[in-house]
């Protein structure tokens, strides 16, 4: 007996794009890391060590980012998900967001330390090895910058429901790749920081600036995190649709029957599936009420009965 299902139900994309960019940082990334460990050890520095083991954690991150778009494609067309690895790159932003909020949490931390129990900057090697990490994050970000874009360089697969389907477009974030920007904009805000900090306390003795400049980029590396825990995690819990939304589809059925059953979810980043069980009063058939249901264009896949 032949068990294959016509319908497909993949609903996710693989930006190329993002994923090619973001080995590109990746490589650059631990090119410096290398360097300024070398250097570091050679000359005894602890500033250009600390710097190098930070753009360890970053590295980390985006072999996160590089995962998930690998795992996703690999598992792209093989049945094992129900619709599709739609959101692995959400689960690889999400995942990204928690290490990058552990990283500002250290940052204020060891600054709470250092406000407390200053210790001696040399300043000149300081500067250096933060113009260093601000050049190589200004690069960084220009090859992740245009993240916003991701939509463009997608490869979509759009599945056909069981009784209909409509390809709905919107703006929508690449959240793995956003996730990976996250952290080299948040590296960037960090040399900046600590270049202003390091410049105040050469030339005025400002010393606990330092200190001061690393609670504020923790912080706003805090909100950063938050935000897109709040973009990734609905995602991942199947929030339902806006109540608006759903009223509308309510209002649309009503006259023509009861509906006894109503979900809606995301299968991805930016697609809905529903399924709708209505109890029809009317002489409207299925052809008829998926009619009706056609302007919906947000549900990506719909599953509807119809009891007469």
């Amino acid at each position: 007996m032949d068990t294959s299902i016509k319908h497909q139900h993949d609903f996710s994309e693989h930006n190329h794009h993002g994923e090619k960019r973001t080995l590109y940082v990746l490589i650059l990334t631990v090119t410096t890391m290398f360097v300024e460990i070398a250097a570091g050890t050679y000359y005894g520095s602890m500033a250009l060590l600390a710097d190098g083991w930070h753009m360890g954690t970053h590295a980390a991150a985006f072999c996160i980012t590089l995962f998930a778009y690998r795992y996703a494609k690999k598992h792209q067309y093989s049945g094992r998900f129900s619709f599709g690895t739609g959101k692995v790159s959400v689960l690889g932003g999400f995942t990204s967001a928690i290490a990058l909020g552990i990283v500002a949490l250290l940052m204020i931390v060891e600054s709470v330390g250092r406000l407390f129990n200053p210790q001696n900057i040399q300043f000149n090697e300081a500067i250096l090895v933060a113009c260093l990490g601000l050049v190589v994050n200004l690069a960084s970000m220009f090859l992740l910058g245009d993240h916003h874009h991701g939509h463009d360089h997608h490869d979509h697969s759009h599945a056909h429901s069981h009784e209909h389907s409509h390809h709905h477009h919107e703006h929508h974030h690449d959240h793995n790749l956003r996730a990976a920007y996250m952290h080299v904009l948040a590296d960037t805000l960090t040399s900046l920081l600590a270049i202003i900090a390091l410049l105040f306390g050469k030339f005025y003795g400002w010393n606990w600036l330092d200190a001061i400049m690393g609670m504020v980029g923790g912080l706003v590396i805090l909100k950063w995190t938050h935000n897109l825990l709040k973009q990734t995690s609905p995602i991942l819990l199947d929030e339902s649709i806006n109540e608006d939304y759903i009223q509308q589809i309510l209002d649309e059925l009503s006259p023509f029957g009861e509906v006894t059953d109503l979900h809606i979810w995301r299968v991805s980043s930016h697609h809905y599936s529903a399924a709708i069980t209505i109890d029809s009063n009317s002489s409207l058939s299925l052809s008829d009420f998926k009619q009706k249901l056609a302007k919906f264009d947000k549900i990506s896949h719909l599953t509807l009965e119809v009891n007469e």
